[in-house]
Protein backbone atom coordinates (compact mmCIF):
# COMPACT_ATOMS: atom_id res chain seq x y z
CA UNK A 1 0.00 0.00 0.00
CA UNK A 2 1.03 3.57 -0.53
CA UNK A 3 2.09 4.87 2.35
CA UNK A 4 1.97 9.00 3.52
CA UNK A 5 3.06 11.11 6.12
CA UNK A 6 1.78 14.43 6.97
CA UNK A 7 0.27 15.59 3.55
CA UNK A 8 -0.76 19.17 3.44
CA UNK A 9 -4.15 20.12 2.66
CA UNK A 10 -3.15 21.26 -0.71
CA UNK A 11 -2.22 17.64 -1.77
CA UNK A 12 -5.75 16.02 -0.29
CA UNK A 13 -7.38 16.43 -3.38
CA UNK A 14 -4.77 14.46 -5.38
CA UNK A 15 -3.83 11.79 -2.67
CA UNK A 16 -7.73 11.02 -2.15
CA UNK A 17 -8.96 10.54 -6.25
CA UNK A 18 -11.03 7.60 -6.45
CA UNK A 19 -9.33 5.00 -9.16
CA UNK A 20 -12.68 5.02 -11.09
CA UNK A 21 -12.93 6.20 -15.01
CA UNK A 22 -14.10 9.26 -15.95
CA UNK A 23 -17.58 9.55 -16.92
CA UNK A 24 -16.25 10.62 -20.47
CA UNK A 25 -14.80 7.16 -20.96
CA UNK A 26 -18.01 5.12 -20.13
CA UNK A 27 -20.93 7.44 -21.36
CA UNK A 28 -20.50 6.49 -25.22
CA UNK A 29 -20.92 2.96 -24.29
CA UNK A 30 -23.90 3.76 -22.51
CA UNK A 31 -25.57 5.91 -24.78
CA UNK A 32 -25.22 3.69 -27.23
CA UNK A 33 -26.65 0.78 -25.31
CA UNK A 34 -29.37 2.61 -24.29
CA UNK A 35 -30.68 3.87 -27.86
CA UNK A 36 -30.47 -0.17 -29.05
CA UNK A 37 -32.61 -0.93 -26.18
CA UNK A 38 -34.81 1.96 -26.47
CA UNK A 39 -35.80 0.67 -29.69
CA UNK A 40 -35.25 -3.26 -30.02
CA UNK A 41 -36.17 -3.90 -26.63
CA UNK A 42 -35.64 -7.76 -25.52
CA UNK A 43 -33.63 -8.15 -28.92
CA UNK A 44 -31.12 -5.68 -27.47
CA UNK A 45 -31.12 -6.91 -23.95
CA UNK A 46 -30.44 -10.28 -24.98
CA UNK A 47 -27.77 -9.06 -27.26
CA UNK A 48 -25.98 -7.17 -24.86
CA UNK A 49 -26.48 -9.98 -22.22
CA UNK A 50 -25.00 -13.05 -24.13
CA UNK A 51 -22.34 -9.77 -25.10
CA UNK A 52 -21.20 -9.28 -21.94
CA UNK A 53 -22.31 -12.20 -19.63
CA UNK A 54 -21.18 -15.13 -21.60
CA UNK A 55 -24.46 -16.06 -22.58
CA UNK A 56 -27.99 -15.13 -22.93
CA UNK A 57 -31.09 -17.23 -21.46
CA UNK A 58 -33.96 -17.97 -23.60
CA UNK A 59 -36.21 -17.14 -21.09
CA UNK A 60 -35.99 -13.14 -18.97
CA UNK A 61 -37.83 -13.77 -16.36
CA UNK A 62 -37.53 -15.63 -13.96
CA UNK A 63 -39.96 -18.87 -13.55
CA UNK A 64 -41.78 -19.88 -10.31
CA UNK A 65 -40.03 -23.78 -10.82
CA UNK A 66 -36.83 -21.97 -10.99
CA UNK A 67 -37.19 -19.76 -7.68
CA UNK A 68 -38.56 -23.50 -6.34
CA UNK A 69 -35.66 -25.07 -7.37
CA UNK A 70 -33.26 -22.64 -5.82
CA UNK A 71 -34.92 -22.45 -2.34
CA UNK A 72 -34.51 -26.10 -1.92
CA UNK A 73 -30.57 -26.26 -2.39
CA UNK A 74 -30.15 -23.64 -0.18
CA UNK A 75 -28.43 -25.15 3.17
CA UNK A 76 -30.97 -24.18 5.99
CA UNK A 77 -27.77 -22.62 7.73
CA UNK A 78 -27.81 -19.90 5.24
CA UNK A 79 -31.77 -19.94 5.09
CA UNK A 80 -31.50 -19.17 8.87
CA UNK A 81 -29.10 -16.09 8.48
CA UNK A 82 -30.81 -14.74 5.90
CA UNK A 83 -34.20 -14.98 8.21
CA UNK A 84 -32.19 -13.47 10.96
CA UNK A 85 -30.63 -10.32 8.60
CA UNK A 86 -33.80 -9.94 7.18
CA UNK A 87 -35.46 -9.66 10.83
CA UNK A 88 -32.80 -6.91 11.80
CA UNK A 89 -33.06 -4.78 8.54
CA UNK A 90 -37.38 -5.04 9.18
CA UNK A 91 -36.70 -3.71 12.99
CA UNK A 92 -34.69 -0.99 11.82
CA UNK A 93 -36.15 0.75 8.59
CA UNK A 94 -39.71 -0.05 10.42
CA UNK A 95 -38.47 2.38 12.94
CA UNK A 96 -37.84 4.63 10.44
CA UNK A 97 -41.67 5.06 9.78
CA UNK A 98 -43.05 8.66 10.38
CA UNK A 99 -46.61 9.74 11.17
CA UNK A 100 -48.64 12.18 9.24
CA UNK A 101 -47.38 16.11 9.90
CA UNK A 102 -50.61 18.43 10.44
CA UNK A 103 -50.94 21.42 11.43
CA UNK A 104 -53.05 24.67 10.72
CA UNK A 105 -50.94 27.74 9.76
CA UNK A 106 -53.82 30.21 9.84
CA UNK A 107 -57.68 29.47 11.58
CA UNK A 108 -59.14 28.07 8.61
CA UNK A 109 -56.18 26.63 6.62
CA UNK A 110 -55.42 23.22 7.46
CA UNK A 111 -51.94 22.01 6.01
CA UNK A 112 -50.72 18.42 6.28
CA UNK A 113 -47.90 16.12 4.49
CA UNK A 114 -48.59 12.63 4.19
CA UNK A 115 -45.84 9.88 2.61
CA UNK A 116 -47.35 7.47 0.05
CA UNK A 117 -44.74 4.60 -1.90
CA UNK A 118 -43.51 4.75 -4.99
CA UNK A 119 -45.91 2.75 -6.97
CA UNK A 120 -42.98 0.94 -9.32
CA UNK A 121 -39.31 0.37 -8.15
CA UNK A 122 -36.42 -1.62 -9.68
CA UNK A 123 -33.84 -3.62 -7.93
CA UNK A 124 -30.18 -3.83 -9.38
CA UNK A 125 -28.62 -6.55 -7.81
CA UNK A 126 -25.36 -7.31 -9.00
CA UNK A 127 -24.36 -10.70 -9.64
CA UNK A 128 -20.66 -10.80 -11.44
CA UNK A 129 -17.76 -12.24 -9.21
CA UNK A 130 -19.74 -11.91 -5.90
CA UNK A 131 -23.80 -11.98 -6.10
CA UNK A 132 -24.65 -9.83 -3.64
CA UNK A 133 -27.90 -11.46 -2.00
CA UNK A 134 -27.19 -9.70 0.98
CA UNK A 135 -28.21 -6.37 -1.27
CA UNK A 136 -31.74 -8.00 -1.88
CA UNK A 137 -32.41 -7.88 1.56
CA UNK A 138 -31.36 -4.00 1.81
CA UNK A 139 -33.85 -3.10 -1.25
CA UNK A 140 -36.71 -5.45 -1.02
CA UNK A 141 -37.21 -5.07 2.49
CA UNK A 142 -37.83 -1.04 2.52
CA UNK A 143 -39.12 -1.14 -0.34
CA UNK A 144 -42.12 -3.86 1.02
CA UNK A 145 -42.22 -1.99 4.18
CA UNK A 146 -43.05 1.47 2.05
CA UNK A 147 -45.78 -0.53 0.79
CA UNK A 148 -44.20 -0.02 -3.50
CA UNK A 149 -46.83 -2.23 -5.82
CA UNK A 150 -43.93 -3.48 -8.06
CA UNK A 151 -40.36 -4.32 -7.13
CA UNK A 152 -38.96 -5.87 -10.09
CA UNK A 153 -35.52 -7.27 -9.68
CA UNK A 154 -32.78 -7.70 -12.21
CA UNK A 155 -29.24 -9.27 -11.78
CA UNK A 156 -27.09 -10.77 -14.41
CA UNK A 157 -27.01 -14.70 -15.21
CA UNK A 158 -24.35 -16.67 -15.13
CA UNK A 159 -22.81 -18.71 -18.59
CA UNK A 160 -25.83 -21.27 -17.77
CA UNK A 161 -28.29 -18.69 -17.63
CA UNK A 162 -29.15 -18.70 -14.34
CA UNK A 163 -29.36 -16.37 -11.16
CA UNK A 164 -27.38 -17.46 -8.11
CA UNK A 165 -30.20 -19.24 -5.97
CA UNK A 166 -29.49 -17.38 -2.53
CA UNK A 167 -30.37 -14.24 -4.64
CA UNK A 168 -33.83 -15.81 -5.93
CA UNK A 169 -34.43 -16.59 -1.93
CA UNK A 170 -33.75 -13.92 -0.79
CA UNK A 171 -35.75 -12.14 -3.50
CA UNK A 172 -38.72 -14.61 -2.82
CA UNK A 173 -38.46 -14.10 1.10
CA UNK A 174 -38.64 -10.15 0.86
CA UNK A 175 -41.93 -10.25 -1.44
CA UNK A 176 -40.00 -9.40 -4.97
CA UNK A 177 -43.09 -9.44 -7.51
CA UNK A 178 -41.01 -10.11 -10.42
CA UNK A 179 -37.47 -11.45 -11.07
CA UNK A 180 -35.03 -10.78 -14.03
CA UNK A 181 -32.54 -12.21 -15.62
CA UNK A 182 -30.11 -9.36 -17.03
CA UNK A 183 -27.40 -7.21 -15.68
CA UNK A 184 -25.40 -4.41 -16.66
CA UNK A 185 -26.33 -1.16 -18.91
CA UNK A 186 -29.01 -3.33 -20.66
CA UNK A 187 -31.06 -3.97 -17.08
CA UNK A 188 -30.94 -0.03 -16.24
CA UNK A 189 -32.31 0.69 -20.09
CA UNK A 190 -34.73 -2.16 -19.77
CA UNK A 191 -36.27 -0.46 -16.52
CA UNK A 192 -35.94 3.24 -17.90
CA UNK A 193 -37.96 2.60 -21.03
CA UNK A 194 -39.81 -0.56 -20.04
CA UNK A 195 -39.35 -3.76 -22.71
CA UNK A 196 -41.57 -6.55 -23.34
CA UNK A 197 -40.70 -8.40 -20.95
CA UNK A 198 -39.08 -5.62 -18.50
CA UNK A 199 -41.00 -3.36 -17.01
CA UNK A 200 -40.16 0.60 -17.15
CA UNK A 201 -40.19 1.74 -13.21
CA UNK A 202 -40.32 5.02 -11.51
CA UNK A 203 -37.10 5.18 -9.56
CA UNK A 204 -33.82 2.52 -9.75
CA UNK A 205 -31.77 1.41 -6.76
CA UNK A 206 -28.76 -0.52 -6.31
CA UNK A 207 -25.37 -0.66 -6.72
CA UNK A 208 -23.02 -1.77 -9.50
CA UNK A 209 -19.87 -1.31 -11.58
CA UNK A 210 -18.97 1.84 -12.88
CA UNK A 211 -20.83 1.25 -16.48
CA UNK A 212 -24.08 0.99 -14.05
CA UNK A 213 -23.76 3.62 -11.91
CA UNK A 214 -23.28 6.06 -15.27
CA UNK A 215 -26.43 4.04 -17.05
CA UNK A 216 -28.17 4.88 -13.83
CA UNK A 217 -27.28 8.88 -14.30
CA UNK A 218 -28.07 8.52 -17.49
CA UNK A 219 -31.40 6.65 -16.16
CA UNK A 220 -32.29 10.46 -14.95
CA UNK A 221 -32.71 12.03 -18.23
CA UNK A 222 -35.59 9.98 -19.28
CA UNK A 223 -37.69 10.89 -16.35
CA UNK A 224 -36.87 8.07 -13.94
CA UNK A 225 -35.44 8.42 -10.44
CA UNK A 226 -32.49 6.73 -9.16
CA UNK A 227 -31.73 6.40 -4.94
CA UNK A 228 -27.81 7.64 -5.54
CA UNK A 229 -24.78 7.40 -8.01
CA UNK A 230 -23.02 4.51 -5.69
CA UNK A 231 -20.76 2.90 -7.57
CA UNK A 232 -17.24 0.92 -6.35
CA UNK A 233 -17.15 0.20 -3.16
CA UNK A 234 -14.88 1.88 -0.57
CA UNK A 235 -13.86 2.16 3.19
CA UNK A 236 -11.93 4.38 5.36
CA UNK A 237 -10.54 3.77 8.62
CA UNK A 238 -9.43 6.38 11.35
CA UNK A 239 -7.12 4.55 13.78
CA UNK A 240 -4.64 5.12 16.64
CA UNK A 241 -3.00 3.22 19.24
CA UNK A 242 -5.79 1.48 20.44
CA UNK A 243 -6.88 -0.21 17.71
CA UNK A 244 -6.24 -3.74 16.71
CA UNK A 245 -4.30 -4.04 13.47
CA UNK A 246 -5.46 -7.32 12.60
CA UNK A 247 -8.97 -6.05 13.03
CA UNK A 248 -7.96 -3.01 11.07
CA UNK A 249 -6.41 -5.06 7.99
CA UNK A 250 -9.12 -7.62 7.99
CA UNK A 251 -11.87 -4.68 7.28
CA UNK A 252 -9.65 -2.70 4.69
CA UNK A 253 -9.51 -5.86 2.76
CA UNK A 254 -13.05 -6.73 3.27
CA UNK A 255 -13.41 -3.91 0.63
CA UNK A 256 -10.89 -4.69 -1.15
CA UNK A 257 -11.91 -7.54 -2.11
CA UNK A 258 -15.42 -6.26 -3.75
CA UNK A 259 -13.37 -5.44 -6.91
CA UNK A 260 -10.15 -4.39 -8.68
CA UNK A 261 -11.62 -0.82 -8.45
CA UNK A 262 -12.47 -0.60 -5.01
CA UNK A 263 -10.53 1.67 -2.63
CA UNK A 264 -9.51 1.54 1.03
CA UNK A 265 -7.69 3.94 2.97
CA UNK A 266 -6.23 3.58 6.55
CA UNK A 267 -5.80 7.46 8.29
CA UNK A 268 -3.68 7.03 11.79
CA UNK A 269 -2.39 9.05 14.01
CA UNK A 270 0.29 6.92 15.12
CA UNK A 271 3.26 5.34 12.75
CA UNK A 272 3.33 1.88 14.41
CA UNK A 273 -0.21 1.18 14.07
CA UNK A 274 0.29 1.97 10.21
CA UNK A 275 3.39 -0.42 10.25
CA UNK A 276 1.08 -2.73 12.17
CA UNK A 277 -1.42 -2.64 9.77
CA UNK A 278 0.69 -3.54 6.83
CA UNK A 279 2.15 -6.27 8.10
CA UNK A 280 -1.26 -7.82 9.02
CA UNK A 281 -2.43 -6.83 5.68
CA UNK A 282 0.44 -9.25 3.64
CA UNK A 283 -0.70 -11.66 6.00
CA UNK A 284 -3.76 -12.06 5.68
CA UNK A 285 -4.16 -11.59 1.84
CA UNK A 286 -2.06 -15.01 1.71
CA UNK A 287 -5.10 -16.53 2.96
CA UNK A 288 -8.04 -15.50 0.77
CA UNK A 289 -9.93 -16.42 -2.20
CA UNK A 290 -10.53 -13.36 -3.84
CA UNK A 291 -6.18 -12.48 -2.82
CA UNK A 292 -5.68 -11.60 -6.83
CA UNK A 293 -8.82 -8.89 -6.82
CA UNK A 294 -7.78 -7.55 -3.22
CA UNK A 295 -4.22 -7.05 -4.48
CA UNK A 296 -5.11 -4.85 -7.27
CA UNK A 297 -7.72 -3.01 -4.88
CA UNK A 298 -4.59 -2.54 -2.55
CA UNK A 299 -2.42 -1.55 -5.01
CA UNK A 300 -5.22 1.95 -5.20
CA UNK A 301 -5.16 2.34 -1.73
CA UNK A 302 -3.42 4.64 0.77
CA UNK A 303 -2.27 4.54 4.43
CA UNK A 304 -1.77 8.28 5.75
CA UNK A 305 -0.44 9.38 9.23
CA UNK A 306 -1.21 12.49 9.69
CA UNK A 307 -0.20 14.48 13.86
CA UNK A 308 -3.36 14.73 15.48
CA UNK A 309 -7.54 14.12 15.22
CA UNK A 310 -8.72 17.49 13.95
CA UNK A 311 -6.64 17.13 10.63
CA UNK A 312 -7.83 13.62 10.29
CA UNK A 313 -11.25 14.69 10.81
CA UNK A 314 -10.59 17.43 8.08
CA UNK A 315 -9.05 14.75 5.52
CA UNK A 316 -11.79 12.53 5.75
CA UNK A 317 -14.56 14.73 5.59
CA UNK A 318 -12.78 15.65 2.21
CA UNK A 319 -12.82 12.32 1.54
CA UNK A 320 -16.63 11.65 2.05
CA UNK A 321 -16.31 7.87 2.86
CA UNK A 322 -18.82 5.58 2.04
CA UNK A 323 -17.90 3.14 5.02
CA UNK A 324 -16.16 5.09 7.47
CA UNK A 325 -14.80 2.90 11.08
CA UNK A 326 -13.87 4.62 13.96
CA UNK A 327 -11.32 2.93 16.08
CA UNK A 328 -9.99 5.44 18.67
CA UNK A 329 -9.38 6.18 22.02
CA UNK A 330 -12.23 9.56 21.54
CA UNK A 331 -14.52 8.41 19.49
CA UNK A 332 -16.82 10.75 20.25
CA UNK A 333 -14.54 13.63 18.81
CA UNK A 334 -15.64 12.07 15.32
CA UNK A 335 -18.90 10.46 15.82
CA UNK A 336 -19.81 13.93 16.75
CA UNK A 337 -18.22 16.05 14.29
CA UNK A 338 -18.16 14.04 10.76
CA UNK A 339 -19.97 15.64 8.40
CA UNK A 340 -19.67 13.49 5.16
CA UNK A 341 -19.81 9.73 5.49
CA UNK A 342 -22.01 7.05 4.43
CA UNK A 343 -22.55 4.83 7.40
CA UNK A 344 -20.57 4.89 10.42
CA UNK A 345 -18.81 2.20 12.58
CA UNK A 346 -17.87 2.35 15.88
CA UNK A 347 -15.03 0.61 18.30
CA UNK A 348 -13.16 -1.98 17.42
CA UNK A 349 -16.23 -4.55 17.58
CA UNK A 350 -18.02 -3.02 15.22
CA UNK A 351 -16.56 -4.67 11.40
CA UNK A 352 -18.25 -2.72 8.13
CA UNK A 353 -19.00 -6.72 7.41
CA UNK A 354 -21.72 -6.23 10.13
CA UNK A 355 -23.60 -3.23 8.11
CA UNK A 356 -23.23 -4.90 5.07
CA UNK A 357 -25.26 -8.33 6.53
CA UNK A 358 -27.02 -7.91 9.89
CA UNK A 359 -26.87 -5.62 11.98
CA UNK A 360 -30.04 -4.11 10.34
CA UNK A 361 -28.37 -0.68 9.04
CA UNK A 362 -28.62 -0.24 4.80
CA UNK A 363 -25.35 -0.86 3.25
CA UNK A 364 -26.81 0.76 -0.47
CA UNK A 365 -24.30 3.86 0.16
CA UNK A 366 -23.05 6.67 -1.56
CA UNK A 367 -19.45 6.57 -2.74
CA UNK A 368 -16.86 8.62 -4.93
CA UNK A 369 -17.77 11.50 -2.55
CA UNK A 370 -21.89 11.73 -2.64
CA UNK A 371 -21.59 10.98 0.89
CA UNK A 372 -21.31 15.04 0.39
CA UNK A 373 -24.81 15.22 -0.48
CA UNK A 374 -26.51 12.05 -0.60
CA UNK A 375 -27.77 9.63 1.95
CA UNK A 376 -27.55 6.32 2.03
CA UNK A 377 -31.04 4.12 1.00
CA UNK A 378 -33.37 4.23 4.00
CA UNK A 379 -37.32 3.75 4.02
CA UNK A 380 -37.91 7.12 2.78
CA UNK A 381 -36.13 6.24 -0.16
CA UNK A 382 -38.98 4.49 -1.41
CA UNK A 383 -41.87 7.01 -0.54
CA UNK A 384 -42.72 10.49 -1.69
CA UNK A 385 -43.73 13.41 0.43
CA UNK A 386 -46.96 14.65 -0.56
CA UNK A 387 -48.55 17.70 1.09
CA UNK A 388 -52.60 18.27 1.25
CA UNK A 389 -54.07 21.70 2.05
CA UNK A 390 -57.98 22.31 2.85
CA UNK A 391 -59.21 26.14 3.66
CA UNK A 392 -62.30 27.34 4.93
CA UNK A 393 -64.55 30.57 4.06
CA UNK A 394 -63.01 32.09 7.17
CA UNK A 395 -59.67 30.69 5.93
CA UNK A 396 -59.67 32.31 2.40
CA UNK A 397 -60.73 35.27 4.09
CA UNK A 398 -57.60 35.19 6.46
CA UNK A 399 -55.08 34.75 3.95
CA UNK A 400 -57.12 36.11 1.01
CA UNK A 401 -55.68 39.74 0.74
CA UNK A 402 -51.98 38.84 0.57
CA UNK A 403 -52.66 36.01 -2.38
CA UNK A 404 -54.27 38.87 -4.23
CA UNK A 405 -51.41 41.44 -3.02
CA UNK A 406 -48.84 39.01 -4.25
CA UNK A 407 -50.05 37.78 -7.50
CA UNK A 408 -51.12 41.01 -8.58
CA UNK A 409 -47.35 42.08 -7.75
CA UNK A 410 -45.53 39.42 -9.62
CA UNK A 411 -48.10 40.54 -12.88
CA UNK A 412 -50.11 36.99 -12.14
CA UNK A 413 -54.28 38.29 -12.55
CA UNK A 414 -55.27 34.82 -12.94
CA UNK A 415 -53.81 33.64 -10.06
CA UNK A 416 -55.14 37.01 -7.63
CA UNK A 417 -58.35 36.64 -9.87
CA UNK A 418 -58.95 32.86 -8.68
CA UNK A 419 -58.97 34.32 -4.91
CA UNK A 420 -60.73 37.46 -5.48
CA UNK A 421 -63.43 35.46 -7.11
CA UNK A 422 -64.58 33.35 -4.05
CA UNK A 423 -63.90 36.45 -1.71
CA UNK A 424 -66.52 38.27 -3.53
CA UNK A 425 -68.86 35.05 -3.41
CA UNK A 426 -68.74 34.78 0.20
CA UNK A 427 -69.21 38.58 0.53
CA UNK A 428 -72.80 38.00 -1.75
CA UNK A 429 -73.61 34.81 0.28
CA UNK A 430 -72.91 32.27 -2.49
Amino acid sequence: MNKIYNPTPDTWSAILERPTKTVNDIEQTVKEIFREVQKKGDEAVAKYTALFDGGAPKEIAVSTTEIEEAIAIIPTELKEAIQLAKSNIEKFHFAQKTPKVAVETVEGVACWQEKRPIQKVGLYIPGGTAPLFSTVLMLAVPANIAGCKEIVLCSPPDKNGKINPAILYAANLCGVTKILKVGGIQAIAGLTFGTETIPKVYKIFGPGNQYVTVAKQLATQFGVAIDMPAGPSELLVVADDTAVPAFVASDLLSQAEHGIDSQVILVATSKSLIDAVETEIENQLKVLPRREIAEKAIANSKLIYVENDTIALDLIDEYGPEHFIVCVKDEDFYVDNIGNAGSVFIGNYTPESAGDYASGTNHTLPTNGYAKNYSGVNLDSFMKAMTFQKISEKGIQNIGSAIELMAEAEGLQAHKNAVTLRLKGIKDGK
